[in-house]
């Protein structure tokens, strides 16, 4: 079967991480169907030997992902929550921000961080495919259009008065399958002058930290700041600035504007180009490498379990999700089915099994 990259269209056939079949990450399923089947899709991310973007094929469209039965609201991080504050004060005070201005978040979900803005007195509409997080965030007072982005929905941005002095997406551009059209509404729908800011986790943090449980059918594609750049830039817009964060085992914050903006180049961008190229990401050594790592950790962990196992030893312990998605249990599911794990605060997760019946939710605090 042909594949081809989602951005270039190059034909894919460099494999970065080859994860066999799993459920959607977020497939919870109910005890009442326990007994039923569930579908299984490849886990399987290529790189594309072109532009490097790293990523999986669709084989569930995002409509059926990210619907009215969504399971992440992000207002149950606290940390999150510290987090959205202190990007919106520092974007407010860095572009003087003001009640002239109009900021735009894309994926917006419950509102956890456009609440900021709005308790400023700065004009803020999100836009949210999930129904059930648009109406947490729309109770707030927060304007949210259920809508998925693109280049039809920035012109109807645009042509409703909403264009963009700040546009921003957390944790959105690995989630969209058509990426240029994805791209192409941020061109359509940032003003001249405006800035764009996307963050996301940065490719060269899971390679060098081995981070393959955040590989899931919900990420599209795995990005390095060579990628993005090249994305960006193929659709008039440019990188102005990058700030490293911890968040998510290490992200991204990029900044963009239309070419021939009027920021200034940031010392922040070169570093990370220059930490990418140290690693050889334009290279695709690196990712087959990390290929080979992947299946290595697989068969230390079976081989750990299966011997502790014959020695009479008994394995405890307390595996965490950090974000929606991130199954720690990915190994586990092929080595071994702990009957319970800790689960989170997220509603959809208490009451429910995960993909795999690995585990069933249980209260915060809590282990089985």
């Amino acid at each position: 079967m042909s594949r081809h990259c989602r951005f270039c269209h190059t034909p894919l056939t460099h494999t970065f991480a080859d994860l066999g079949l799993s459920p959607l990450s977020n497939s919870y399923v109910r005890a009442e169907r326990l007994n039923q089947g569930e579908m299984f899709y490849p886990l399987h991310a290529w790189v594309c030997p072109s532009c490097k973007l790293v990523q999986l094929e669709e084989f569930e469209r995002a409509e059926n992902i990210f619907n009215d039965e969504y399971a992440y609201f992000s207002s149950y991080s606290s940390s999150w929550l510290a987090h959205a504050r202190q990007y919106s004060e520092a974007m407010t005070a860095r572009f003087g921000l003001n009640a002239a201005s109009q900021v735009v978040e894309i994926a917006s979900n419950d509102g956890y961080l456009l609440q900021n803005f709005v308790a400023a007195g700065i004009p803020a509409l999100g836009v949210e495919p999930t129904a059930n997080t648009a109406a947490v965030a729309i109770g707030k007072g927060i304007p949210t259009w259920v809508k998925f982005f693109g280049v039809a929905t920035a012109h109807e941005l645009v042509t409703a008065g909403h264009a963009a002095d700040l546009l921003l997406g957390n944790n959105v551009l690995a989630h969209v399958p058509d990426i240029n059209d994805f791209v192409g509404g941020l061109k359509v729908a940032l003003k001249q002058g405006g800035v764009i800011t996307m963050e996301f986790p940065h490719l060269l943090n899971l390679i060098r930290h081995n981070q393959f449980d955040t590989i899931y059918h919900e990420h599209f594609s795995y990005l390095s700041l060579l990628a993005v750049e090249r994305i960006f830039a193929h659709h008039g817009l440019t990188l102005f600035d990058v700030q490293e964060l911890p968040t998510h085992g290490g992200s991204l914050r990029i900044f963009a504007q239309h070419a021939n903006g009027p920021h200034a180049t940031q010392p922040g961008l070169q570093a990370v180009r220059d930490k990418e190229a140290a690693d050889g990401l334009d290279e695709l050594d690196i990712y087959a490498r990390f290929a080979a790592q992947v299946d290595e950790t697989k068969r230390a962990l079976l081989r750990f379990l299966i011997d502790a196992k014959e020695q009479g030893l008994r394995v405890r312990g307390r595996l965490r999700c950090a974000g929606q998605g991130q199954h720690p249990a990915e190994l586990l599911r092929r080595a071994h089915r702990p009957d319970r794990l800790h689960r989170g605060r997220q509603p959809a997760q208490t009451g429910n099994l995960a993909a795999w019946h690995a585990y069933s939710g249980v209260r915060p605090g809590k282990t089985a």
